[in-house]
């Protein structure tokens, strides 16, 4: 089967000094996500989860390199270093949920989810909004998947950020994206609302089998609503496998002193570091256990 995502020797720094890089944001060699997984990015602020969707949605190039190449559903994104001259065209799979919604605020909430398939009407309806009867339907319906349907004609100002998060959802639905790559989509929401939202992406990749990668800083979250777990540490994935074998010591490596301000489920104080268990979780190449001790 041909992976949703295929990530390899994918390396970005940022800033330089006489001309040499000073920080080196991610060091890839290798990333595999499968059609239907959903997959739950976690790490300390400044692991360099939100670089790593915003490479794969296209809207970063890595460094230059010969072997750097980032695929969707076999599509190239980008390859060493340049991304793809018809991104735009490629993106058509790909919906992308912010952490800021992205929504324009003075517009109506289904003229926002309408937006979702500009990459699919013809340009000359599109520039002035011209959409039909049908695709206003399917957006309704995106929105009524969401629990939202009877605010459509609302402008996106009047909601509440649980509700504004939840149309951002919706226009991915109408994109018919293949793959959602959501950033940080809870971080400003409160507990009920965050459980919605968590919801309504496991929900989408259960019924529609679409592929979903979401990076959260709520170890919580990540961890009852997504089966397996990349963990990012200085741009590098230090943990890669089940999320029911996560443990607190992993979690200490992952975000040190950060992780007394995270609420982590009880239990998992109980489990032994996967990395210590062969076979358990996948590592990345070149990393053993004993490395990672």
């Amino acid at each position: 089967m041909e992976p949703a995502i295929n990530v390899a020797q994918l390396i970005k720094t940022f800033g330089k000094i006489k001309g040499k890089p000073v920080r080196k944001a991610l060091d890839i060699a290798a990333l595999t996500v499968m059609p239907g997984e959903m997959v739950a990015l976690i790490g300390a602020s400044g692991s360099g989860k939100s670089t790593l969707l915003r490479h794969v949605a296209g809207l970063v190039a890595a460094d230059p390199g010969a072997e750097s190449r980032i695929a969707v559903h076999g599509s190239c994104v980008q390859s060493a270093g340049r991304v793809a001259p018809d991104i735009r065209r490629r993106r058509r799979d790909i919906g992308f949920v912010f952490q800021q919604f992205n929504l324009v605020e003075r517009l109506p909430v289904l003229t926002n989810v309408l937006a979702g398939m500009l990459g699919r009407v013809p340009l000359w309806r599109s520039l002035p909004g011209l959409f039909t009867e049908p695709e206003r339907r399917l957006a309704l319906h995106a929105l009524a998947r969401v629990g939202i349907a009877e605010l459509a004609g609302q402008r996106a100002s009047t909601l509440s950020g649980g509700q504004q998060q939840r149309a951002a959802i919706a226009r991915t639905l109408v994109q018919r994206a293949r793959v959602i790559l959501a950033d940080e989509p809870i971080a400003s929401l409160d507990p009920e609302s965050s459980r919605r939202v968590m919801e309504i992406l496991a929900r989408i990749n259960r019924e529609d089998g679409t592929t979903i990668v979401v990076s959260l800083h709520q170890v919580d979250y990540a961890l009852n609503y997504c089966e397996r777990v990349v963990g990012l540490h200085e741009g590098k994935i230090v943990y890669d496998g089940p999320s029911a074998t996560v443990s607190k010591e992993l979690l200490r490596d992952l975000y040190g002193s950060e992780l007394d301000d995270i609420e982590i489920p009880a239990a998992i104080s109980q489990r032994v570091d996967p990395r210590r268990q062969p076979g358990h979780g996948r590592l990345p190449t070149g990393v053993t256990a004993e490395a990672t001790a």
